[in-house]
């Protein structure tokens, strides 16, 4: 029972499965874990439907044709490195 309530509340380990199972696939006991996992948990299933559309998206985004016009203006790319500078500069 006490192996049942690790799999039911531990979140970590769904979205650790979840993102796993995007690039591989899952061994059967994983997924028997991660559906029992979801079926109680609509913030995991809310992280899964969010996670898996911005996987499309970015594979999308690097597998188009159009990628290779994509680029950034100097001047953002001027303004962005002042703001990494001045973050780091705080800490």
């Amino acid at each position: 029972m006490n192996e049942l309530k690790n799999i039911i509340y531990n979140c970590r380990k769904a979205t650790f499965l979840i993102e796993k199972k995007q690039l591989t696939v899952l061994t059967l006991r994983e997924k028997v874990e991660l559906r029992i996992h979801l079926t109680g948990c609509s913030i995991c299933r809310l992280f899964q439907k969010q996670s898996i559309g911005i996987n499309r998206m970015v594979h999308e985004l690097f597998h188009s044709a159009q990628h290779k016009e994509l680029k950034l203006d100097e001047n953002y790319k001027k303004k962005l490195q002042e703001r990494i500078e001045e973050q780091l500069d705080k800490n």
